[in-house]
């Protein structure tokens, strides 16, 4: 079915500004949902009488169900309103906080997660696609530097908020309350000021298709990541889960390429090339990204002793380099249409800094620890953004919610994947260090279990060392592992083909070369 799909009037730079307010508020609650329970992970595991692989799963449930929702939410905005679904997706997240933040054991606090992560799906993908519907790629330029503005905004306040409110009478539980009045406002802001046409026109809803995606990345991840703790990497559970998980895949393969109408994921789509490797890369940056960076909470609170608040204090030096990298190559890619160069430099510099944070141990000065999270984040700032602006730039508009989503979804599986496969190799890591290093103190393991999560507070001097080292040397071989991730990403992009931002919303072919133009007399 061809439905003809009407460009909208270009929107002056007041009505995207007031459009975008709302927006930007939605996205800050999306972001502030992650960052503001890191530093309190250890506080609530403990608490709740957690584990390592509980710890994991806290933040994998969250990815999870967002990476699993972001292409259906990106699809649904290619069909209906865009207003009603962020609105939709707001409320998604405010019934998730409630449940997190009443959770009596660490299985409704996941789940309660889950619920979260499908509203921050929605949030994510539907933020980029009416942003993509309003301005043009070159100018989105400039908007994608507010963007990351926001998530820098969210990701330094998150844990300082998140640290203050842990170390508060609030406690922990106070932390899934701070995004609640952010999201009323925002649900307020879009309501007055998002006004956009809604494309009127049959629908198909890839039911099937998005129950076989949900399902076969929900089988992997559990497989990636209680496989060696719960049961053998070589076991049966394990042919299971795989086998299941790929199967599973498989099926939901051949129903958006064959069956299905109106495909979650369109595959034509990855006939583009820029869209090919744009979404690899994505997939290596949230490898990369997430599977190292969530646990830098640990290393700081565990290994270096700091209170939640003091390791929200020293994650400013990441996301004040993000901050800067984003605004800046927003800006200058507006000016210049060009965005190849900001890519290239920025994944150097990520496996630069992955590279350096492989170094650090218990015992590295901090200044140097900082130094090394601000490559990353510089790194970073310059990358995320852009790699969706690419994706955009050659996409069919009727496709946009489908494009940015699959880009989203991508980094967001990659980044579960990591979260889950490098938490296995972090848990067994330190479970060897610790189980080593009791016996060699002669202490018994049924008295400090090596899988847990202690209350450091509470142990004896040498076992407290014995932990804090264990987890400071294992963080940093995280680190390790995350670099080849990040060189994979670098080397896609290389190959990818620039095309100079267009300068209009509406259609254009994929892969049209538009020229290169003039630069401006100053």
């Amino acid at each position: 079915m061809t439905t003809a799909v009407q460009t909208p009037a270009p929107m002056s730079h007041r009505e995207v500004l007031e459009a975008l307010s709302g927006l930007l508020l939605a996205m800050f609650v999306a972001m502030l949902s992650s960052t503001v329970v890191t530093n309190a992970l250890p506080r609530i595991v403990t608490d709740l009488d957690g584990s390592q692989s509980g710890y994991t799963w806290v933040v994998v449930s969250t990815l999870l169900a967002m990476t699993a929702s972001t292409p259906i939410w990106g699809k649904l905005a290619d069909l209906f309103s865009k207003k009603l679904l962020v609105q939709t997706a707001l409320v998604i997240y405010t019934v998730g906080s409630l449940i997190a933040a009443f959770a009596p054991s660490m299985g409704v606090l996941i789940g309660g997660r889950v619920v979260q992560g499908l509203g921050v799906g929605g949030l994510t993908a539907l933020v980029q696609v009416v942003i993509a519907s309003m301005v043009s790629p070159r100018e989105r330029g400039r908007y994608s530097g507010y963007i990351g503005a926001v998530f820098a905004t969210a990701t330094v306040s998150g844990p300082l908020i998140g640290g203050l409110v842990v170390d508060s009478p609030l406690g922990w539980r106070g932390c899934f309350f701070v995004g609640m009045p952010f999201a009323l406002l925002a649900f307020v802001v879009l309501q007055r000021t998002l006004h956009l046409p809604v494309v009127k026109r049959e629908v198909h809803i890839d039911y099937l298709g998005a129950t076989l995606i949900v399902g076969g990345v929900s089988l992997l991840l559990v497989w990636v990541s209680l496989a060696g703790s719960s049961f053998d990497w070589v076991s049966t559970t394990t042919a299971v889960l795989v086998t299941a998980g790929l199967l599973t895949i498989a099926a939901a393969v051949y129903v958006e390429a064959k069956v299905a109408v109106e495909p979650v994921i369109p595959l034509r789509l990855f006939k583009d090339r820029t869209t090919a490797l744009a979404t690899t890369a994505s997939v290596m940056i949230g490898v990369a990204m997430f599977g190292a960076t969530v646990y830098l909470s640990q290393y700081f609170q565990l290994s270096r002793g700091m209170s939640p608040t003091e390791a929200g204090l020293m994650s400013i030096a990441m996301v004040g380099g993000l901050l800067v990298s984003s605004i800046v190559s927003g800006r200058i890619i507006s000016d210049t249409g060009l965005w190849k160069r900001w890519l290239v430099g920025g994944l150097v510099l990520v496996v630069a800094g992955f590279s350096m944070l492989g170094t650090i141990d218990g015992d590295t000065s901090l200044v140097l620890v900082g130094l090394f999270m601000a490559v990353v984040g510089v790194g970073l700032g310059a990358t995320m953004q852009n790699l969706v602006l690419a994706v955009q730039n050659n996409t069919r508009l009727e496709d946009m919610g489908a494009a940015s989503s699959v880009v989203a979804f991508f980094r967001s599986l990659g980044g579960s994947v990591g979260v889950s496969a490098l938490g296995a190799v972090l848990s067994t890591q330190v479970a060897d260090k610790v189980r080593s290093g009791l016996a060699a103190m002669g202490v018994t393991e049924t008295s400090h279990e090596s899988h847990s999560i202690p209350d450091l507070g509470a142990l004896p001097g040498p076992v407290r060392d014995l932990y804090e080292h264990a987890f400071g040397t294992a963080i940093g071989h995280i680190f390790l592992i995350a670099v080849p991730f990040a060189i994979l990403a670098l080397v896609c992009v290389l190959f990818i083909q620039e095309v100079p931002l267009r300068t209009t919303v509406g259609d254009a072919e994929p892969g049209a070369t538009a020229p290169v133009p003039a630069a401006k007399a100053r």
